[in-house]
């Protein structure tokens, strides 16, 4: 039997989203703030690659353990640990800065640890939305998440870009310190409820066979599968954009810290227009088809990177702005037929075995990406790129089964679907 979501507990989930935006604040200004450090010192695509490479092969491994404890453990406890570890690691790294001792080989060490963290606490906290929210509401606070997320990311750039042109990065990165103190009073206030069965509490936890279920559970909804492959396959191809900004930014453009915060900043600010829009919207009648066209704008704006001349930021900012724009539909669809589609307590393994798929391409193309920059260039590797984004995407939508999720509209599954 399903938890009831009622009014109190539909509170304590906005207490606790307001908490999260500012971990997100803190997060956005260290990862501007390291990006902008690695391309600094190297200015090196494979350096970036690896990088990247690193924190999404991390995540790709912890991925399906995170959504199983997710399932079965106390989610606050796990959001609070992992939250906590991430802010220990700045606190570290700060310290590393300080007396000099911070080098590209040891950097690694601090994204694996911010990349297991990040990857609990986002599996953590997307198994929570379905639970304290609720169903009527779901797509709307799905909008606004992505909406606010948006306006955070706007930020984190503008102060991460501020604080970096006066004051050393060791400085710069104790914000996220901050920002985590703030976030974690209304954790530690609100109560976010265990959807476990009583009698599946008591049975000692099968990886194995948790991960199956989690498996038959997507293969029982009809298109489900489908759309998570083709978003795994249209990560992998956007990898090179998102791996290689900075050093576009200041290899290919010659631009500065100021450059490469501004185009961040034109990027989230399309994030925001996107967001306002989705969350406006109360109902998608064709969620498929809206994520389809929402993909396109993305990879054509994706495509104009690759056009502009030398120096003209203007025009870069248009472009990403398009990519970003179009982020917020895209994402907040995908997570509503998720959460619509699967039972609340089993979100969480479902929600990893997603996180899996996506990240199984991603290290391929986050490592592939320096190479093949120094190989054809990076303005051919982004034109290439988003052609063959926009071709997998038509193919999917007119030869799989991806079409069925357009109505989804309540809970597809039930236990008879996903017994072994």
């Amino acid at each position: 039997m399903e938890i009831k979501t009622d009014n109190q507990i539909f509170r304590n989930y906005l207490i606790f989203w307001i908490g999260q935006l500012f971990s997100i604040l803190g997060s956005s200004v260290v990862f501007f703030a390291l990006q902008w450090w690695i391309t600094d010192i190297t200015e090196d695509p494979m350096a970036i690659s690896i990088t990247f490479f690193t924190y999404v092969v991390c995540m790709a491994i912890t991925a399906p353990i995170a959504g199983i404890i997710s399932d079965h453990y106390d989610r606050k406890k796990i959001i609070l640990i992992a939250d906590s570890l991430q802010a220990f690691s700045t606190l570290i790294m700060i310290l590393a800065f300080l007396f000099n001792l911070m080098q590209f080989w040891n950097l690694q060490i601090f994204v694996v640890i911010r990349s297991v963290s990040q990857t609990f606490h986002f599996t953590t906290e997307n198994a929570i939305i379905p639970s304290m929210v609720p169903r009527d509401k779901l797509s709307r606070i799905n909008g606004i998440n992505f909406l606010a997320t948006s306006f955070i990311n706007v930020i984190g750039p503008i102060i991460g870009g501020f604080l970096l042109l006066f004051l050393t990065i060791q400085e710069a990165l104790w914000i996220d310190i901050i920002t985590f103190l703030i976030a974690v009073i209304p954790l530690l206030l609100i109560d976010i409820p265990n959807v476990k069965k009583l009698e599946d509490r008591e049975k000692k936890i099968s990886y194995s066979h948790a991960f199956k279920e989690g498996l038959n559970i997507i293969r029982a909804i009809p298109g489900l599968l489908s759309m998570m492959i083709v978003f795994m396959i249209i990560n992998f191809l956007n990898q090179p954009r998102g791996t290689l900004t900075a050093y576009y930014v200041k290899v290919i453009h010659g631009g500065t810290v100021l450059d490469f915060s501004l185009v961040s900043i034109a990027f989230n600010i399309g994030m925001l227009i996107g967001g306002i829009i989705t969350a406006l919207k109360k109902h998608w009648s064709n969620k498929i088809r809206m994520i389809l066209i929402a993909y396109i704008i993305a990879s054509t704006g994706y495509a104009l990177l690759s056009m502009v001349p030398i120096g003209m930021f203007q025009l870069i900012w248009v472009c990403v702005a398009m990519v970003g724009f179009s982020m917020p539909t895209i994402n907040s669809l995908y997570y509503t037929i998720i959460h619509l589609s699967i039972p609340k307590d089993k979100v969480g393994r479902a929600v990893s075995i997603d996180t899996t798929l996506s990240f199984i391409a991603m290290p391929l193309g986050t490592i592939a990406s320096g190479p093949l920059a120094l190989m054809i260039g990076t303005n051919y590797l982004f034109l290439i790129s988003a052609i063959l984004s926009i071709i997998v995407l038509m193919l999917f939508y007119i030869f799989s089964n991806i079409r069925k999720l357009n109505e989804v509209k309540e809970t597809e599954v039930n236990e008879k679907d996903i017994i072994d």
